[in-house]
């Protein structure tokens, strides 16, 4: 019998919805916000909304006002702005360069299959993210995974390592919303004469250092290969930033297949993120509540729901609920609640790791973050 496409597609569709694991896009609501990564509110700030639209229409033009940028960077798409905000983010995360990418995925995907060549060997997290194992899957190299934040394990990787070694972690984890031990995985990549990747998309905006993230509150900024910093968590915005040598960047505009064959981010994306950086600079006191709301779940939650709750000082506030189905269920009824809080089902996290992902926020209130754990509280 032939096996047409139209049949592998309704097969799949049908095996996802025998595992009560089907994903549908569904509209916005008007529910409370636990769950995007708006964790500063920038995203609805109307200080860089504003002051995005000034900067836009004062802008010394050469060209006529373009809404796209017409082209890849390595076409029309280029324009001294992106080239200003590179040498700026660069110059506040103390990186000797930048290169902007359109996306966190297209940072990971374009600087990890380029770099990595046939006889190298990449070791990660096994709890990296999708983008970064789309990025091995299109390199040449050997790839080895180790266990969640294992120290001991990854040396034992590292110890059977061969050619160039990268070593590619986050310093806060999207899933689980746990911090990396950064300094010991330091330690060993010297040891090893490994090059070490950090993805601080999730502590870009959040850490106490102006939001810096935790390479700079580490200080161990000339010990990292390369930095991915996005723009659409924290910093309410889209796109991402690769930070490295100047010969990192010069490489990555040579050989960066998701940076070379793709049209540039238009010129009001790249004002806003600049616009973002700037409000940055000025909100050690929101970021300062950000995490006194964190302490606030924390400390409101029951024993039998801190028990299920992963490790985690960050935003990312995740209790393990076993089963597709009883995470669906749980999800339900904190929606009916009015409380915004989606679950994250297998085979996005290990079968067994279900979970609910609740996101803090400065604009959650203290009785809206009190009234949530008084629900989980009751009926976890």
């Amino acid at each position: 019998m032939l096996f047409t496409a139209n049949k592998f597609l309704s097969n799949s569709l049908d095996n996802r919805l025998n595992q009560n694991a089907f994903r549908k896009l569904v509209l916005n609501n008007k529910l409370i916000d636990f769950c995007s990564n708006d964790y500063l509110g920038f995203a609805r700030s109307n200080i860089i909304l504003d002051l995005t639209a000034l900067e836009f229409s004062s802008y010394n033009f050469q060209l006529p006002i373009l809404n796209g940028s017409t082209g890849s960077r390595l076409l029309t798409g280029n324009s001294d702005y992106v080239e200003f905000l590179e040498k700026k983010i660069a110059t506040f995360h103390n990186a000797p360069a930048g290169l902007i990418f359109n996306s966190g995925y297209d940072a990971n995907l374009g600087l990890i299959s380029a770099i990595a060549q046939k006889g190298d060997t990449i070791i990660y997290d096994e709890l990296i993210h999708a983008s970064i194992h789309d990025g091995i899957r299109l390199s040449s190299s050997s790839a080895f995974k180790f266990r969640h934040n294992n120290i001991v394990h990854l040396e034992e990787r590292l110890k059977i390592a061969s050619g160039v070694i990268y070593v590619i972690v986050e310093s806060v984890y999207s899933m689980d919303g746990d911090v990396s031990p950064i300094l010991a995985i330091v330690d060993l990549c010297k040891k090893y004469h490994a090059n070490l990747i950090i993805d601080e998309a999730h502590a870009t905006g959040i850490t106490v250092n102006m939001g810096k993230g935790m390479v700079q509150q580490l200080k161990i900024e000339q010990d990292v290969f390369a930095r991915i910093h996005t723009f659409s968590k924290a910093l309410g915005g889209h796109g991402a930033i690769v930070l490295g040598s100047e010969l990192l960047r010069n490489f990555l505009i040579n050989f960066s297949r998701s940076f070379i064959y793709t049209t540039a981010l238009p010129l009001k994306s790249l004002i806003a993120v600049n616009q973002a950086y700037e409000l940055l600079q000025n909100s050690k006191d929101v970021i300062l509540k950000l995490h006194e709301n964190i302490a606030i779940f924390k400390n409101h939650l029951s024993e039998n729901v801190k028990f299920n709750l992963i490790k985690s000082d960050s935003p990312i506030q995740c209790i393990i609920v076993k089963g597709n189905d009883n995470v669906k269920f749980l999800a339900a009824a904190i929606q009916n609640e009015g409380y915004d809080i989606r679950p994250v089902l297998s085979p996005t996290v290990l079968k067994g790791r279900e979970r609910l992902r609740i996101c803090i926020h400065v604009f959650n209130t203290a009785s809206q973050i009190q009234n949530l754990c008084a629900f989980l509280n009751t009926n976890f």
